[in-house]
């Protein structure tokens, strides 16, 4: 960086809960981009770590896993105990090809298109279930209630466990991507640990008596000869939940969020609701970035953008600035629910790590807004939004709205 550079820079820190406190921090994001693209920051009580925030070198990053690997862990302070590892075993997120490979292999003919396609009816109903439990009320928490409803409901649904244990397993992610600044010590290991303990309960039940629902399906499923031990489902189980609420409940509130504050973006969607929801979905994906970053490590001495990146450092790619880039995205910092093409990075940058749930997430997303936006078509906010605490996972915690009451659907 020059002297010139430095002097007009935002202060620049990717840690501070600070910096997330009303969304994510791109003033940061965009001077980096454009002065610093590979920016190396210090990290508190570790050895610090490369942010990478242009599109571009993040695609490079996340398509290279054998020069940078998802193993020890995707978040930037390596939080011992966190439950992503137990000894030999690690959440299949933390794996690379070719181990990667084989658990995917079996997970994933559950989250391929033809296997979403029939449940798209169930996740409609799931839909008018949620607002039908708030539409006499005239008012709720958007987040609580109504966005963080969907994905709870259907990983449960799909996973053959109690609907309401769905809803406290999803407080538990909340407690795990917490600051730990900002939480009593403790509460991330805690909270893996009580999500740890239900998958084994679960898991032991479903031996006993399989059903037709996936985690039957995983625990039955072989390929290459293997098949999940009981310390492999319990960690894919803590994936599903974890990751598998994260997006739908960040972008519902997110999107709303956006739309709340551009009346005539939103005027644009309710006139061509069928016509115009598609690619509104995917630049709200866009906008919002719910998962913020990923972090890789280093597997050999390498260079990116002219800096030199020692074997052993952590790199980080921050999505949300990806997909603001300028090189990438006409007037990247304007929503606009008409933008095509729309080539953003919400779900990853490609490569192994791909999401394996993305198909499901915008079956969940386009069931929900279309309920809320058809049932609830003077929405508006009734007080502050608040945001999530956190420098992983970004969106509203919580957004009361309100909005003229009406009767019950039933199924």
């Amino acid at each position: 960086m020059t002297a010139a550079s430095t002097a007009t820079a935002p202060k620049i820190d990717l840690l501070d809960a600070a910096s997330f406190a009303n969304g994510q921090p791109h003033d940061q994001f965009t001077w980096l981009r454009e002065h610093d693209p590979v920016h190396r920051h210090d990290e508190p009580d570790g050895p610090g770590f490369w942010a990478v925030t242009r599109y571009e070198d993040v695609r490079h990053v996340g398509r290279d896993p054998g020069t940078f690997s998802n193993s020890p862990s995707v978040q930037i302070v390596d939080v011992h105990g966190d439950g992503a590892s137990m000894g030999d075993h690690q959440m299949m997120l933390m794996m690379d090809p070719p181990r990667h490979s084989k658990y995917r292999k079996l997970v994933s003919p559950d989250f391929v298109p033809r296997s979403v396609r029939p449940l798209i009816h169930r996740v409609d109903a799931l839909a008018r279930q949620i607002v039908d439990a708030v539409i006499e009320r005239g008012e709720c928490d958007l987040v609580d209630d109504l966005a963080g409803e969907m994905p709870s409901l259907v990983i449960a649904d799909l996973l053959g466990m109690p609907l309401e244990d769905g809803r406290e397993l999803y407080k538990l992610t909340e407690q795990m991507h917490a600051v730990p600044d900002t939480v009593p010590e403790g509460t991330q290991l805690n909270a893996a640990l009580k999500m740890f303990t239900y998958a084994s309960e679960l898991q032991a039940a479903k031996r006993r008596n399989p059903g037709d629902d996936l985690s039957s399906r995983l625990l039955a499923a072989e390929v290459e000869g293997h098949r999940l031990d009981e310390m492999d489902f319990n960690l894919f189980f803590m994936l599903l939940i974890d990751a598998g609420g994260d997006t739908t409940r960040q972008l519902v509130g997110g999107g709303l969020h956006a739309l709340f504050e551009r009346p005539d973006q939103r005027a644009a969607l309710m006139a061509d609701l069928d016509g115009r929801l598609d690619t509104a979905i995917e630049e709200m994906l866009r906008w919002v970035s719910p998962v913020v970053y990923m972090r890789r490590t280093v597997t050999t001495d390498t260079e990116l953008r002219g800096r030199q990146i020692g074997a052993g450092d952590k790199v980080v790619m921050y999505y949300g600035s990806a997909n603001r880039d300028e090189r990438v995205f006409a007037n990247p910092q304007t929503f606009d629910i008409t933008r095509s093409p729309n080539d953003h990075i919400a779900f990853g940058s490609g490569g192994p790590h791909f999401c394996l749930g993305s198909h499901l997430a915008r079956v969940e997303i386009t069931a929900l807004l279309r309920e809320i936006l058809t049932r609830m078509p003077d929405i508006e906010p009734a007080g502050p939004t608040t945001w999530l605490q956190s420098n992983f996972i970004s969106g509203p915690r919580h957004l009361p709205v309100r909005f003229t009451p009406g009767p019950k659907l039933g199924s």
